[in-house]
C-alpha cells in the first residue's frame, strides 16, 4: 500500500506517544499502589493497563500518522492532539505519584472532553483516523469509572 511507504513518518508518529507513555510508566513505577487499593467491580489486573495503553498509544500514532501522511494536519489538529496527549501523560502522575485521586478523576473528565474534541477534529479530515480513537475514548471512560471508584473506596 502506498500509505505505508513513508516509514520515517510512521515510526515518528507511533513512537512519540509510545515512548512518552513509556517514560511516564518509568516515572510512576516506584509509586504504583494499584494492587494495594480497594477497587470497584470490573477492575482488571494491574498488568492489563500497560498492554492496553501501549495499544492505545499505537492507535493514537497511527491516527495522527494517517493525517500526517495525507497532509491534513493544521495547527488546530496538532494542538488538540498534543494537548490531549499531555493531559493523558499527566494523569498517572497525579493518580499514582501524588495520590490526588479526586483531582485525577476531574483530570480524566478533561481528557475525555479533549479526546471527543480530537475525534471530531480528526473526523472532519479522515474518518478512519477518527474511528481509531474510539477505543481510546471508551477506555478513558472506563478508567474514569475505575478512578472514581478507587477514590470513593479508599478515602
Amino acid at each position: 500500500m502506498e500509505i505505508l511507504k513513508n516509514k520515517k513518518l510512521w515510526i515518528k508518529n507511533i513512537l512519540i506517544p509510545v515512548l512518552l507513555g513509556g517514560i511516564v510508566a518509568l516515572i510512576i513505577s516506584n509509586f504504583m499502589d494499584y494492587n494495594k487499593l480497594n477497587k470497584p467491580p470490573l477492575s482488571p489486573p494491574g498488568f492489563i493497563f500497560g498492554i492496553v495503553w501501549t495499544v492505545l498509544y499505537i492507535l493514537m500514532g497511527i491516527s495522527y500518522g494517517i493525517l500526517d501522511y495525507k497532509n491534513l494536519i493544521d495547527n488546530n489538529t496538532k494542538n488538540i492532539y498534543y494537548f490531549q496527549l499531555l493531559v493523558n501523560l499527566l494523569w498517572p502522575i497525579a493518580f499514582f505519584v501524588f495520590k490526588w485521586r479526586l483531582f485525577a478523576f476531574i483530570w480524566l473528565v478533561l481528557l475525555i472532553i479533549l479526546i471527543i474534541k480530537m475525534i471530531i477534529e480528526f473526523y472532519k479530515k479522515d474518518k478512519v483516523a477518527a474511528y481509531l480513537q474510539i477505543p481510546y475514548l471508551l477506555w478513558s471512560i472506563f478508567a474514569s469509572y475505575l478512578n472514581i471508584g478507587v477514590y470513593l473506596l479508599n478515602k
